[in-house]
């Protein structure tokens, strides 16, 4: 609200100055920071990753910040307390993979500070993520429909003490598309892969160990799947000939290494999760559940079982 003339003598001081705007005193006078907290369990993982690029693609066009933390216990307990120091440090938080359940939902919504849940299905609040178990009935009923019927299953974080988590949801949905075609899941046919490369090469060793092993494997993340084909050429076994694998995600490698593998769009969900977050710091989002859809990618490593 100045003169034409008044602002052109502000700009050309500032820049002859090398002026650079103090972010805490226009945050203390906005009443914004202009910075969004992340959450994740896990930073280095390829999913996270992926999502925080997403993430940061969108605000930086929007010209926020990202504040990104590990959401051990106590940033996950300083959060559903509502948190002073926390949240006098950002305008919003996006949970990944956080598993608030409905009960921490409610207690979220009731917080002043917006929040975007990825990776699990709420109400209380607005919330981004696949459906699993679809997911995973995608996966076996791929390998039934090649005429597959002895299939083991490799997942991870057996440890999780949430209820409705990933591999929880993955590992129902796959036994119930099993149960639907006449079939079991014997427990010797189903190992943890803790959802790395080397667990999914060391799950693939145990379940070819076995005196009756799968004719097909479905591993709950591609990486774990990379692991698994690295296993298989130790074993002098080719995958789609003697052993069929199928992974889920989609990663970049998974061409390369031609795996077969349930896509999910993890850099677009990263993305819509934070323009439903800046809809919500402009006022005008509403709370829903956002489902992201998964599609089947056939490649090289699947087949019908060997004679």
């Amino acid at each position: 609200y100045v003169a034409e003339s008044t602002r052109r003598k502000v700009l050309q001081a500032a820049e002859q100055l090398l002026y650079v705007a103090n972010s805490n005193a226009a945050a203390l006078a906005s009443g914004q920071t202009r910075t969004v907290g992340l959450l994740a369990p896990l930073l280095t993982s390829w999913y996270t990753s992926e999502v925080v690029a997403g993430v940061e693609e969108v605000f930086a066009q929007a010209r926020y910040d990202l504040l990104i933390g590990t959401a051990n216990p106590l940033a996950r307990e300083r959060i559903f307390r509502g948190d002073a120091r926390f949240q006098q440090r950002i305008d919003g938080v996006i949970l990944v993979d956080v598993f608030c359940s409905e009960a921490g939902a409610s207690q979220l919504a009731a917080l002043d500070t917006p929040v975007v849940v990825l990776g699990e299905r709420l109400t209380a609040v607005t919330s981004i993520s696949v459906d699993n178990k679809r997911g995973a009935r995608m996966a076996a009923k791929h390998l039934i429909e090649l005429g597959h019927r002895r299939i083991g299953l490799v997942g991870g974080h057996a440890h999780l003490d949430v209820v409705h988590n990933v591999p929880t949801e993955r590992a129902a949905g796959f036994k119930s598309a099993l149960a639907a075609a006449g079939l079991n899941l014997p427990g010797q046919l189903v190992v943890d892969g803790d959802f790395s490369i080397e667990g999914g090469r060391e799950a693939m060793h145990t379940l070819m160990s076995r005196s009756k092993p799968p004719t097909a494997v479905w591993l709950m993340s591609d990486e774990m799947g990379f692991g698994a084909l690295q296993a298989l050429r130790e074993l002098n076994l080719v995958a789609g000939r003697d052993v069929s694998i199928i992974g889920f995600d989609d990663h970049p490698a998974s061409g390369a290494f031609g795996l077969t593998t349930i896509r999910q769009p993890v850099r677009d969900t990263g993305r819509l999760g934070a323009r439903l977050m800046l809809d919500q710091l402009e006022g005008f989002g509403s709370v829903m559940h956002h489902p992201i859809e998964l599609t089947l990618v056939d490649r090289l490593t699947c087949g019908p079982p060997p004679a």
